[in-house]
């Protein structure tokens, strides 16, 4: 939900990050006036209720012999006091469904555009060469006995997949690696729910144009999530929170599920773009006047992982018509996969502000005491998909891996990933 503050006293500011995104700006307008008479209805009925107080004062003050009369005021004001409250209701309602439709304000200096239009910050690392014709994620998988696709797609269907051997084991030692790297920044482990309410999922922006991407389940109100986001978005909905200790940090580790709807055709091969996958995530509810430093810092910890992995990157500064309705500002992090020749997102991390908070009722309290809604981030410090690029980026001629030396303490030391002979 955006400011509703914003909205009136700054209406330019919604309208130009609307137009930034390729979205409605008309929204705007019809979210002002929706405003305006939501505010009318509210005045209206607290009016009414006043004087329904009051007359109530004077009616038990009245002698026996003329309360009698006053009984029809009485109820005349009683039906006035009810037909006021729904109009103040509905009025409400309305203003929540236009203003939720409205799009979390861009920051300052995000590129307009879309999908293409992203700014590159930098490339890190060098691109991995190699004096012989690089196999990809998938044969080197195979090789070593760590992807199973074929059974995958006979147990679940396409795009699903077991990982095996050395793959599962490999995936265990980088989520194990980052939470580790969690831990020693101070975030607090989580492993969540993967099933969430309708009204948490909603909070958090997932739903109305993400409905393509998210599973529901038939017959319950429940919703498979794509992201442990949505779970620690909700960990303290309805609640006010401490911070003046500091912003609260989480790594939340789940499975994720997405229907990758509208990509067909696109990353069909391996475990690039899946239905199912394992990650690792931070979130943190910080203050607001905090979020924009707190969000390098979140970028900076995946980097740090990133290099420590070996891996050659670029990060971006996404364009407004690529974001979430939740983010105001994303980063994605891409590494440079080989077999591809392109730098292929691997991460990401966003800024909400206080998007999310307002629409999940997460508040702190403020210096003078009173409660304001908190900013949120949220960041994948590791995530399935990257093992596409360590594969590919450390493999040798006869289709072995080396393993980054980060990971082999969670490994007993192995070296490199043999293929099965």
């Amino acid at each position: 939900m955006i400011d509703p503050v914003l909205l009136r006293e700054q209406p330019d500011v919604i309208r130009r990050s609307q137009a930034a995104r390729g979205s409605s700006v008309e929204l705007v307008d019809q979210a002002l006036e929706a405003d305006a008479a939501r505010r009318a209805a509210i005045t209206t009925f607290e009016e009414l209720r006043a004087e329904q107080n009051a007359f109530g004062k004077q009616v038990a003050k009245a002698p026996k012999d003329e309360k009698a009369a006053l009984v029809a005021q009485v109820q005349e004001l009683a039906g006035r006091v009810k037909a006021a409250q729904a109009a103040s209701t509905e009025a409400e309602a309305r203003f929540a469904e236009i203003a939720g439709a409205i799009q979390n304000p861009v920051i300052d200096g995000v590129p307009e555009g879309g999908e293409d239009d992203f700014v590159t910050l930098r490339e890190v690392g060098e691109r991995p060469t190699f004096d012989f014709t690089p196999r990809d994620h998938l044969e080197l998988g195979e090789l070593n006995g760590g992807i199973d696709m074929a059974r995958g797609t006979k147990v679940s269907g396409s795009r699903f997949y077991f990982l095996r051997g050395i793959g599962a084991r490999l995936e265990l030692a980088l989520m194990n690696y980052a939470l580790d790297k969690a831990l020693a920044e101070g975030f607090i482990p989580l492993i969540t729910p993967t099933l969430v309410r309708p009204e948490i999922m909603a909070g958090t922006g997932f739903l109305g144009q993400h409905d393509d991407e998210v599973y529901r389940i038939e017959g319950e109100d429940l919703y498979l999530t794509g992201t442990s986001e949505v779970a620690l978005a909700g960990y303290h909905s309805d609640e006010i929170l401490d911070l003046e200790g500091g912003a609260l940090r989480y790594a939340g580790w789940s499975t994720c599920y997405r229907k990758e709807a509208g990509s067909y055709g696109r990353d069909t091969r391996g475990i690039i773009r899946v239905h199912q996958f394992n990650k690792l995530e931070m979130f943190v509810y910080i203050k607001p006047e905090d979020a924009e430093a707190e969000h390098l810092r979140l970028l900076s910890y995946q980097e740090s992982m990133l290099q420590s992995l070996g891996l050659s990157y670029r990060v971006i500064d996404t364009a407004a018509g690529d974001l979430g309705s939740s983010a105001a500002r994303k980063y994605d992090v891409e590494a440079w996969v080989p077999t591809q020749g392109a730098y292929r997102e691997l991460t990401s991390t966003s800024n909400c502000t206080t998007y999310q908070a307002r629409r999940l009722d997460t508040r702190y309290r403020t210096e003078s005491g009173k409660t304001a809604p908190v900013a949120t981030l949220n960041g994948t410090l590791a995530t399935t998909r990257w093992l596409v690029a360590i594969l590919e980026t450390h493999q040798r001629e006869d289709g072995s891996v080396v393993i980054p030396e980060v990971l082999r303490p969670y490994l007993g030391g192995l070296e490199v990933a043999e293929p099965i002979r």
